[in-house]
């Protein structure tokens, strides 16, 4: 098991918030400079007049535009789109983006696992323009390496650029404006769970397959097909994503996974190689190549100052065939870090996976 332990670059503590003391001297020492330079925007920019902390909801063009029935404004809905089901998690700011979006966070615990941790969600600007209110979004499911508990460091701060990558490949046309999902994926800091049900352990794989998708589902407008739902991962993280759309294809259609693992390889196990099969990548590619579908789509991403391209490329060439479509996304000087993997999807990934998922659509009547 590969371990990419990072942080996002910022000093933030274990929920994301800025230390109570540096909000302080920032404040005191940098209010006028920064009021002086841009005003409000600005110091909200700088984190100077933080509402960290604070309850935010999303999709709010979607309450003021249903004044209608709940039954009037389904049968209004372009087909393939669901509203959100409810209940609605409540979430507390942990970042606010220089464009305005928010990162926020909320603790769930699983129906069906029964597993409880944290999940981080953004939204890109695009979900709250009342052209979108009635169209679903496609949602990328963030997991990350390293330990992944008890936080997920795509979603405790922007500083590793994912949340930018989206806004601006979706600003360019080269990425669709994704919803991204950032849960927690192993269930303590002591063992690694190969994003997987375990015999005897918490249920991580039932966690981030359905009950994470319930959750997402409760709160946001998503597609109701396959075609609106991806993984990407990095490290451990990266095992996680390409697993669970090959084991559940039916559910999700592609993955970003970034320096990646291979086969299932946590001491959890105990040497249970029949239960291991069953989240291991090269026999699920193997049962859905012999099934003849339903297609679904990797991109595996590898920096060359990491090791592990010549495990993606065996995987590419024994399993990339049939209903398996890979591709590989190498990043020149990238290492085995985040940073690297979203310079990745920046240079290509971003725009590969958009290619094959749904899209948000406007409503040619709101302008």
């Amino acid at each position: 098991m590969q371990y990419d332990q990072q942080g996002d670059g910022s000093p933030t503590t274990e929920g994301g918030r800025r230390p109570k003391r540096l909000r302080l001297l920032l404040i005191s020492g940098g209010l006028a400079l920064v009021l002086a330079a841009g005003g409000g925007a600005a110091a909200y920019k700088y984190g100077l007049f933080s509402d960290i902390g604070e309850p935010v909801s999303f999709g709010k063009v979607q309450e003021k535009t249903s004044k209608t029935s709940k039954a009037a404004a389904a049968s209004d809905l372009p087909a393939g789109v669901s509203m959100p089901t409810g209940p609605k998690a409540e979430f507390v700011r942990t970042n606010r983006l220089p464009d305005g979006t928010q990162i926020a966070r909320t603790t769930l615990t699983g129906a069906k696992s029964g597993f409880t941790g944290d999940v981080w969600v953004w939204v890109p600007k695009e979900y709250d323009e009342p052209k979108y209110a009635k169209s679903a979004f496609p949602v990328l499911i963030s997991l990350p390496g390293g330990r992944g508990y008890p936080t997920n460091y795509w979603g405790t701060g922007p500083g590793l650029g994912l949340q930018k990558a989206v806004s601006d490949g979706a600003k360019a046309g080269t990425s669709l404006p994704f919803i991204l999902i950032m849960p927690v994926h192993n269930a303590d800091t002591k063992h690694h769970f190969d994003a997987s049900d375990i015999p005897g352990q918490p249920k991580m794989g039932t966690w981030m397959a359905e009950d994470v998708p319930d959750f997402t589902k409760a709160n946001f407008r998503t597609f109701t097909s396959r075609d609106g739902w991806a993984f990407m991962g990095s490290s451990a993280g990266g095992f996680g994503a390409f697993k669970h759309v090959l084991k559940h294809p039916d559910r999700f259609k592609a993955a970003i996974a970034s320096g990646v693992d291979i086969v299932p390889d946590s001491p959890l196990w105990n040497g249970n190689t029949q239960a291991m099969d069953q989240d291991n990548p090269e026999k699920l590619a193997e049962k859905l190549i012999g099934a003849g579908g339903p297609d679904v789509y990797i991109n595996f991403q590898i920096g060359t100052a990491e090791s592990g391209r010549d495990k993606a490329e065996k995987f590419m060439k024994e399993y990339g065939k049939g209903p398996v479509h890979t591709t590989l996304q190498v990043i020149q000087d990238g290492g085995h870090n985040g940073k690297s993997y979203v310079r990745g999807m920046r240079e290509g990934a971003l725009e590969w996976i958009s290619k094959v998922m749904s899209a948000p659509t406007p409503d040619p009547a709101v302008r």
